[in-house]
């Protein structure tokens, strides 16, 4: 069992049920899935885009991408229904947790000027991010690095609104700014 999966049934259910006090164990939030995406604009003008960002979030996720196409045509942007214009991948179980332990914990302190992540949500319980540079995972090798590519990463919770998901994060590790109003 993964360190943060055996923290979340110790210490972060028995905290959150104090806290919102649940008539039922079920409905205590949990991490249900992380979906990490990236969309590849350059990957119109050349082909070697794809292959160097599927093999860098093969890296830090740990399992093979999964190309996104464009489901319809815009003459204006040169694309066409069909082409792979994205990448993304969805960690569950130990992936999951392996990749949350990670990235609250190795990654975020290596953001530059970072000073926690947004508090606002979606208003449904999920919580999503961006990063601009996928250079701060430990995983790829920055020499082998030709281009700066952005990614956003959705934490999926089954909490019901967005206290119950920033509150679930914080306890699990995430660290969130300080003093801010949404």
């Amino acid at each position: 069992m993964s360190r943060l999966k055996e923290k979340y049934l110790q210490e972060v259910k028995q905290k959150l049920q104090d806290k919102f006090k649940y008539d039922n164990v079920m409905q205590i939030p949990r991490l249900s899935k992380i979906v990490i995406n990236m969309g590849l604009a350059e990957a119109l003008k050349d082909k070697n885009v794809m292959q160097d960002c599927r093999r860098e979030l093969a890296l830090l996720s740990g399992q093979k991408p999964i190309a996104r196409k464009a489901t319809k045509s815009i003459a204006n942007f040169k694309l066409r229904e069909g082409q792979e214009i994205g990448l993304k991948v969805t960690l569950r179980g130990k992936r999951m947790f392996d990749f949350f332990d990670r990235f609250a914990n190795i990654v975020s302190p290596r953001i530059r000027d970072f000073r926690g992540f947004k508090t606002k949500g979606d208003g449904q319980g999920n919580y999503t991010l961006g990063l601009k540079d996928q250079q701060v995972f430990p995983e790829i090798n920055l020499d082998d690095v030709k281009r700066d590519q952005g990614m956003d990463i959705t934490f999926v919770t089954t909490a019901t609104n967005d206290d119950e998901c920033r509150e679930l994060l914080t306890l699990m590790g995430l660290p969130y700014q300080k003093n801010q109003t949404n």
